[in-house]
């Protein structure tokens, strides 16, 4: 379980950096204003974890405990709450209604690992879900250009197979991408600018943190 300190963000869409020897490598901007609304301990939950926000949400949208959480927390209704696992001792480093900066969890080359919710496609063929070839589009084929073909046998087994691959809803899932480069870092806006595309359209919501599978997952001391 990655357990590397990280935050929440929207993602904005995506830019160029340029380097200074002249490359361009294409980023996706991450905007990260998250703030610590709640902790889980040990002591009392048997883990630790942080409870991060991200957006306002206005006070009379909020039910009344959802309301009583935040004041407690000392910070105004946030839209979407998000549950970060994390050691005890970074989650002791960080106070209930703090913000989390991305200057302190970050730094500029470190690599992470992002994950967010693919755009949703709707109900599709198999051409499109699986990546399937189609049939001959020549020599009387007529009306079976994009099926998928058979999709079992008759007496035996007398059934469709489990995992056959059919037309379905596609899209809408929560993917990881692993061992993404942070390209740069803009503090004073919260932005986290990371190499290369992640999942989900502008707007929606993705998580960023250390790698959990290679060394650059933690920020240098």
């Amino acid at each position: 379980m990655n357990q590397h300190p990280g935050v929440i963000g929207r993602k904005l869409g995506m830019t160029q950096v340029f380097g200074e020897d002249g490359t361009v490598t294409a980023c996706t901007v991450v905007e990260a204003a998250s703030v610590v609304v709640a902790k889980r301990t040990l002591e009392k939950d048997g883990y630790s974890a942080l409870v991060v926000g991200i957006g306002e949400l206005p006070e009379k949208r909020a039910n009344k405990p959802g309301a009583a959480f935040f004041k407690k927390a000392n910070v105004t209704p946030k839209q979407k709450l998000r549950e970060l696992r994390c050691s005890p001792e970074f989650a002791a480093s960080v106070e209930v209604g703090q913000p989390l900066k991305v200057e302190s969890l970050f730094e500029e080359g470190q690599l992470v690992d992002v994950q967010g919710v693919t755009r949703g496609r709707g109900f599709t063929g198999v051409m499109r879900r699986h990546n399937f070839k189609g049939n001959r589009m020549t020599h009387g084929t007529h009306e079976y250009r994009r099926h998928g073909g058979s999709i079992g046998t008759r007496m035996t087994p007398g059934r469709v197979k489990l995992g056959m691959k059919m037309p379905g809803h596609s899209g809408n899932e929560t993917v990881s991408v692993l061992n993404q480069r942070v390209a740069k870092l803009v503090p004073g806006d919260n932005l986290v600018l990371v190499a290369g595309a992640i999942p989900g359209p502008r707007g929606c919501l993705v998580s960023v943190r250390g790698a959990i599978k290679r060394s650059g997952g933690k920020k240098a001391a």
